[in-house]
């Protein structure tokens, strides 16, 4: 059989096609779209989540240059079976707004001003074969150099020949988040008179007259209330049902992918939807989506080596956590994370709009990390909207997160080298109390005594968890469903160590400084007890390899540690 290829990093649609990559359909979602009473649409999902290949999918379905090929990019497709009466009826004009300095106010509107240049010159080439009058339009922005007054000699052109516009504008926030540190900055230039409304307002323009349709993507919509006034007529189609799955893959696209690209199931050794699905953008939606970066980056790996890689947490995740750290410098936001990281959830409502003076608010932060990816939806429970954490992937950020708090408190790093050391003990000789004497030391010890107001059993499990994943030995596993209930903390291996000698079993409990020994032995009897029970697990059956402790910390500097036997 021949396999597709697979395409990952490559968001140019007319490229999978030509050249035989796979594409999971999306383009039903194209009909729906054009069948919508606004033109003027806008559609945000988190990073890595194929926002630029439908915008690339759009491009090429509704260019007029693309016409003639349409039955061979479109041919095998939804849409090429159910042609729409706009497609190939407009001039593409693009604007992707990432990469621009941000330096200082100067800097930004220099660098914005010079993207719309750019594009607005990139517009006229583009299309000069079948309008000639369109290289004088690309002379005059290079001579008179307009800045987003470029627009109006598109306007300007597209009028004199009677064709309508389509404004595709992919990463419209991309540079928010750096003016929101600038301060002030972010006011100057999104506000009113500033050069990103100005330029929405001028947007809004066109739409009087040569401009037809719009589609705005980006990752959160903290700029959509400060561009109202300057750009109110688009409606925003991110949280509705029907398009839950327009961007991010079903189970059943996940599965046909690997079919079509010769992906062997069989060396995948790891759940993939515990990985990388439970994506779900409004509660009424049908299917959980995977993130598509996820999937392909898994695949890929799979494809080149020939067996599941050692690293099955996408490392491009780092972008994610750096913005994670700076979303939660200040104390309450802080406060939030350590809550959501310890509950694998919060009871939240999603905002659709906020600006910026809003963003210390509980919900306005919450929501602004349902945007990010960094939460979704799971469900109504008792009348409140429960928020979870999406997959163990994201997971993996928020238990980073902790490690990088705990280093915080003392303003000093741990040592890796030693965290290393501790567990290569306990993975090859099974000696589980070298990395409990380190995890205790050195991340316990150093909480305060105002961190111990909060402190509980699920906050030990977190800086565990923390831990035992940033060592790269163990792949943790917290509320692993098992037979007799839901074990604490399942240390898997890691694909990079498979050839350690232990898995762990771990049943956490808690008691606060100067528990009674009477206390301590209770909790020690009904830890065993619960493990025991986890061990009828037909997983764990007749198994050498799994050592099952039950662990009891008193306050913050002591534990008592027993293996059952």
């Amino acid at each position: 059989m021949s396999f597709k290829k697979l395409p990952y990093g490559n968001s140019n649609f007319a490229d999978l096609i030509e050249r035989n990559f796979v594409y999971v359909d999306k383009t039903r979602f194209v009909e729906l779209l054009e069948n919508e009473n606004n033109g003027f649409q806008f559609f945000i999902r988190p990073r890595r989540f194929g926002k630029s290949l439908f915008l690339s999918t759009l491009e090429h379905y509704y260019d007029i240059n693309a016409k003639d090929k349409f039955q061979t990019l479109f041919g095998d497709l939804y849409i090429g079976k159910n042609k729409t009466p706009e497609q190939g009826s407009y001039a593409i004009l693009n604007f992707d707004f990432s990469g621009l300095d941000t330096d200082n106010h100067e800097a930004f509107r220099a660098s914005f001003s010079s993207k719309v240049e750019q594009r607005v010159n990139m517009f006229f080439d583009k299309y000069k074969n079948i309008y000639p009058d369109f290289a004088k339009y690309s002379q005059m922005v290079d001579e008179q150099r307009p800045g987003i007054g470029a627009l109006n000699f598109v306007y300007r052109a597209t009028t004199d020949i009677g064709i309508k516009i389509f404004v595709i504008i992919d990463e419209y926030d991309h540079f928010a988040n750096n003016l929101i540190a600038m301060g002030e900055n972010y006011k100057k230039e999104v506000k009113s008179g500033g050069i990103v409304r100005s330029f929405y307002e001028l947007l809004k323009e066109g739409t009087k007259s040569v401009v037809r349709r719009i589609f705005i993507t980006g990752i959160n919509p903290m700029m959509i209330n400060d561009l109202t006034s300057g750009f109110n007529m688009a409606t925003d189609y991110s949280l509705f049902p029907k398009y839950n799955e327009m961007l991010g893959f079903t189970k059943k696209e996940v599965e046909w992918t690997m079919q079509e690209t010769g992906v062997d199931k069989s060396l995948i050794k790891i759940d993939m939807e515990y990985y990388y699905n439970g994506y779900m953008f409004n509660e009424e939606a049908e299917n959980r989506v995977y993130n598509p970066q996820m999937i392909l980056f898994l695949f890929n790996q799979i494809l080149l080596l020939g067996k599941q890689p050692k690293q099955v947490v996408d490392t491009n995740l780092q972008t994610d956590y750096q913005r994670l750290r700076r979303l939660a410098e200040n104390e309450n936001n802080r406060e939030k994370l350590l809550q959501i990281i310890k509950d694998d959830g919060i009871f939240s409502e999603i905002v659709e709009k906020f600006s910026l003076e809003r963003l210390e608010s509980e919900e306005y932060f919450i929501s602004l990390l349902f945007y990010l990816g960094m939460l979704t939806n799971g469900g109504n429970i008792k009348g409140r909207n429960w928020l979870k954490i999406p997959n163990y992937s994201i997971k993996t950020l928020y238990w980073e997160y902790t490690v990088s708090f705990a280093q915080g408190i003392e303003k000093k790093q741990i040592s890796t080298i030693d965290l290393k050391d501790v567990m290569s003990k306990m993975a090859y000789d099974g000696d589980f109390k070298a990395y409990l004497d380190f995890f205790t030391e050195n991340y316990l010890k150093r909480l305060s005594n105002r961190d111990l107001i909060n402190f509980d059993e699920k906050l030990i499990k977190v800086m565990l968890l923390s831990t035992l994943f940033t060592s790269g030995f163990y792949l943790p596993i917290s509320e692993n469903e098992n037979i007799n209930g839901y074990t604490d903390i399942y240390l898997q291996k890691s694909p990079s160590a498979q050839d350690m000698k232990f898995e762990y079993v771990f049943e956490l409990k808690y008691l606060k400084a100067g528990a009674t020994a009477s206390e301590k032995e209770a909790k020690l009897a009904e830890a065993l007890g619960q493990l025991e029970k986890y061990r009828k697990d037909a997983r764990f059956a007749n198994r050498s390899d799994i050592k099952f402790v039950a662990i009891i910390f008193e306050g913050k500097s002591d534990y008592v540690a027993k293996e059952l036997v």
